[in-house]
């Protein structure tokens, strides 16, 4: 068995309860590139894994409101129903570029962006755009490009709260239940990154408090994947 790494993000959680107040996106604010502590505006054409293997650069969409009283209810029939719905065209299909907007009940806009932590803080996300923070539905897309065939690595993933997570249109790793975020929280079973590029979809589903997800490739000794360039153009 793969011996990966499952400590607690209290670090995280502390960040996440500090900075409620963040200021709007940089794409909302006219002249403006300052987008709070959390996150850092896109300024290289790719970007590589932190130096613990975790992708940092993602297209996030604007929530989807899906209301939930509680996470209690999170089963897997629950969340695989809630987060296979089709919500907009494309849902499963299309890699998004920053700034354009999608057909859902009402119109939702995706956003690129770099995460200054580790992990992306979804709740803050959807604060700084005044958006919904509760009950509700994030899809998240990254295009990862490898410089080879890696064939044995897993895709680890932590999320509060709930979700799942596609690679190459291939479903990876399911998250279920009411759940903190933790690092490697859930591993995927071996799967191959072709060489070129490689899209990591995933959705994460909220109901009360905080939200919001960890990802990152191990090999097959359980080490982190470094040698990948992520790359949204």
């Amino acid at each position: 068995m793969i011996d990966v790494r499952r400590t607690a993000s209290m670090f995280s959680i502390a960040i996440s309860a500090s900075c409620l107040a963040v200021p709007a996106l940089a794409a909302d604010v006219p002249g403006s590139n300052a987008l709070g502590p959390l996150f850092e505006p896109i300024t290289s054409p790719t970007k590589a894994p932190d130096a613990d293997g975790f992708l940092q650069r993602w297209l996030l969409l604007e929530p989807i409101v899906k209301p939930n009283r509680s996470n209690a209810g999170f089963t897997p029939s629950y969340v695989r129903q809630a987060l296979t719905t089709q919500y907009f065209p494309g849902q499963l299909t299309i890699v998004p570029r920053d700034g354009k907007t999608v057909a859902a009940a009402q119109p939702l806009r995706w956003h690129a962006l770099d995460s200054s932590l580790f992990d992306v803080k979804l709740f803050n996300f959807a604060q700084a755009l005044q958006k919904p923070t509760y009950g509700v539905i994030f899809w998240a897309v990254t295009v990862v490009d490898s410089p080879r065939e890696m064939n044995g690595v897993r895709l680890a993933v932590g999320s509060n709260s709930a979700s799942m997570w596609w690679v190459n249109g291939k479903e990876a790793a399911g998250l279920f239940g009411d759940r903190r975020m933790v690092m490697d929280d859930v591993v995927s079973q071996p799967l191959t990154l072709h060489k070129g590029k490689n899209i990591i979809r995933g959705a994460v589903i909220n109901g009360p408090g905080l939200s919001d997800f960890c990802v990152r490739f191990v090999g097959p000794d359980g080490q982190p994947v470094r040698d990948l360039s992520i790359d949204l153009r």
